[in-house]
């Protein structure tokens, strides 16, 4: 079975050959060079897929948005506006550090030329990322991701100026819309293209709740969040939303939406509740699970602390498919390799199906 065919699979909750994997990102040079490559070698996609064919994960991303449109020494200002730099580990990995929005207030936003979902860079990218999945035998499966709603909106401004503009319905409204607009004519232009998956970059949350009331995520954003979802669906796409934070005030309204996948579930947030197991064991047949294994226990965990939590994933929340394993955000420059080894040395152990009595 592919990549592809395996996620795919598991996502209409159906038991693949394996329980498949991903990560939102993966800055760690020293996990890399362990493996023989070098972050950023070679153009393109080819290098990264590689790696991540390498060390067993099946879920990969091309990025069609997001993209810099103002450069300066040490960063640049993305086309949403956010100010973006270049920070760097002690093993050189590169990190693409937010460091404020570039507006200062409504007016700078109405100034700033609105991304065009019809730019012909962001097909490329997205048919660059499918052309090396088919280059490698698909054995790897290359989805496009996106920013979307909330995310980008309050960055672009900063969060303290942007809760000033949400006392300004009007002035809400319209960025929303903006962004709302945007994100649904590039799904429908990704799905119309063949995507089978596309990944909303999409913050909600922070670790003690989330980042407006529920109230105005239901006026403001769940309506284009559920109008993006039925649009994928109409073209056989299904949409992976990667939040962060305790979302657990929204999630059901998340389901209602209409999202085909969760990504992380932080386990690292204040709320007792916002648990995956609990999640999966109530929402579990209306939504395909992905995480959680925290990246503090990646960093500093004790080994048999790591292998006890990743059995307990596959444990619980891969029988009768609708899991990807993973991280509970993504591998960054502080997860050290023996941890991570150990990691993914229980997936290849014990994620086969039908998954087998897995000893605590």
């Amino acid at each position: 079975m592919d990549a592809q065919e395996r996620v795919l699979k598991a996502v209409d909750h159906e038991e693949p050959d394996r329980v498949p994997t991903f990560e939102s990102a993966f800055t760690n040079n020293t996990i890399m060079r362990h493996y023989g490559f070098e972050a950023g070698g070679g153009r393109g996609y080819k290098n990264t897929y590689q790696f991540f064919k390498k060390i067993g994960i099946d879920l990969v991303l091309s990025y069609v948005s997001i993209l810099p449109r103002k450069m300066f020494k040490g960063g640049y200002i993305d086309e949403y506006g956010r100010i973006i730099k270049y920070e760097y580990y002690k093993d050189g990995t590169m990190i693409l550090a937010y460091h404020g929005g570039h507006f200062k207030s409504f007016d700078d936003y109405e100034n700033w030329k609105s991304p065009d979902p019809n730019s012909s860079i962001r097909i490329q990218q997205f048919l660059s990322g499918r052309s090396v999945q088919k280059e490698m035998d698909n054995e790897v499966f290359s989805i496009p991701s996106t920013g979307a709603l909330m995310e980008v909106s309050w960055q672009g401004f900063g969060l303290e100026i942007f809760s000033r503009i949400l006392g300004r319905p009007k002035q809400a409204k319209k960025i929303f819309d903006d962004r709302g607009n945007f994100t649904l004519e590039l799904v429908k232009i990704l799905a119309e293209t063949d995507a089978k998956i596309i990944l909303l970059w999409d913050d909600y949350g922070f670790k003690n709740g989330i980042f407006m009331s529920p109230n105005n995520y239901r006026k403001y954003v769940f309506p284009w969040l559920k109008r993006i979802c039925d649009m994928a669906h109409k073209h056989d796409c299904k949409i992976m939303l990667h939040s962060d934070g305790d979302l657990m005030e929204i999630f059901e309204d998340l389901i209602k939406c209409g999202i085909d996948i969760l990504n992380p579930i932080e386990p690292t947030t204040a709320n007792p509740e916002y648990d995956i197991f609990k999640l999966k064991e109530k929402y579990g047949d209306k939504l395909t699970f992905s995480g959680n294994l925290s990246p503090m226990m990646l960093t500093l965990g004790e080994i048999y602390e790591i292998e006890s939590y990743a059995k307990r994933l596959i444990r619980e929340l891969a029988p009768g498919g609708g899991y990807i394993f993973g991280s509970g955000h993504s591998i960054n420059p502080a997860v050290t390799i023996d941890r991570f080894e150990a990691m993914q040395n229980i997936r290849k152990k014990y994620g086969e199906y039908p998954i087998k009595k897995i000893p605590d």
